[in-house]
């Protein structure tokens, strides 16, 4: 089990970093101008266009909690799970997929609205794969701990 966590934990930690990063979608409008946005684009262009709550609520969501909960995992791994972060990551694990639904909503929107075509990227695929694996890893912390 531990050499399971050794090897999620850093598989998390850079499929969350490369799907901040990589373009996430591609958003195809009039047939000739498209767009590439990575989740840090989108949270920055919001910033930018005085969105400021969305943005702060987008970042927290998409890239605060995660970043947080990666955090924590590897704490509670470190330690064994007799620190407090399992209690931490429990109640940030509550608010784990919620960012992946965002992504998908956004993505959806795109595709039904028939002003533009939208296509997944790689960014969209490492971001998944960083909630997936780390949600495993946080449960395989938790599990070590009870079995202890």
């Amino acid at each position: 089990m531990r050499f399971a966590i050794a090897l999620l934990l850093p598989v998390a930690t850079f499929s969350f970093a490369l799907g901040l990063t990589l373009p996430l979608m591609r958003f195809e409008r009039l047939f000739i101008l498209e767009d590439r946005p990575s989740l840090v684009d989108m949270v920055l262009v919001l910033w930018r266009d005085q969105e400021h709550g969305l943005a702060v609520l987008i970042g927290a969501v998409s890239i605060g909690f995660p970043a947080l909960k990666i955090l924590l995992t590897h704490v509670a791994a470190l330690s064994g799970g007799a620190s407090r972060s399992l209690h931490f990551l429990s109640m940030v694990s509550k608010w784990s997929m919620l960012d992946v639904m965002l992504v998908a909503l956004v993505l959806f929107a795109a595709k039904t609205s028939g002003l533009a075509a939208a296509s997944v990227l790689p960014g969209l695929w490492f971001y998944a794969a960083a909630t997936l694996t780390t949600a495993l890893a946080a449960f395989l912390c938790a599990r070590r701990k009870v079995l202890r």
